[in-house]
Formats: structure tokens, C-alpha cells, sequence
């Protein structure tokens, strides 16, 4: 399940997204979308949301329970699923 996460600092880094979402299972991947692309590859600055791909359904729903309205970094993030145009057709 992909979820969307949106109102991220420019400071937050993959990992540390990674890390976060691991806490409440397992992560297929992370995505932080840049300003620009080369190649498939974020360069510049981060655009303040990413997708993070998660294996497990339930996992998933307990990561967007726990993890929405929180704070990450200072700023209060949203989590959700991700509808189908907002997922990333890049890889990391």
C-alpha cells in the first residue's frame, strides 16, 4: 500500500523518513520528490511530501494511525493512502 505523506521540512531526509515508518512495519520504500528530476533522481530541492510503500495493508493503517498529525521535524505531517495519480512512477 502506498501511503502519501505531506508537510515535510526540506530538512527531512529518506532515512530518516525510513526509520519512522519501520517503527510500525515493513517498508518497500521512500520517495521524496525533488523540484526537479534527472534521470529518475530527486536533485534540488525537496518539494515537502513523499510516498512510502508499505507491504503490509494492516501495517500500513496502523503506520497511518500513529504517524499522522504528529510532528517530524517541527512541522505536523498527514498521512494517508495515496490515490493512483499521486503515486510516483520513478523508482529510488
Amino acid at each position: 500500500m502506498t501511503l502519501y505523506v505531506s508537510n515535510l521540512s526540506a530538512e527531512t531526509t529518506r532515512e530518516e523518513l525510513l526509520k519512522a515508518f519501520q517503527a510500525h512495519g515493513e517498508v518497500e520504500s521512500v520517495t521524496l520528490p525533488a523540484d526537479r528530476m534527472k534521470s529518475g533522481v530527486p536533485v534540488g530541492a525537496r518539494r515537502g511530501y513523499g510516498f512510502v510503500v508499505m507491504r503490509d495493508r494492516v501495517e500500513a493503517r496502523a503506520a497511518i494511525k500513529a504517524m499522522n498529525g504528529t510532528s517530524f521535524h517541527g512541522r505536523a505531517v498527514s498521512v494517508r493512502v495515496a490515490n493512483a495519480k499521486w503515486t510516483p512512477t520513478y523508482s529510488n
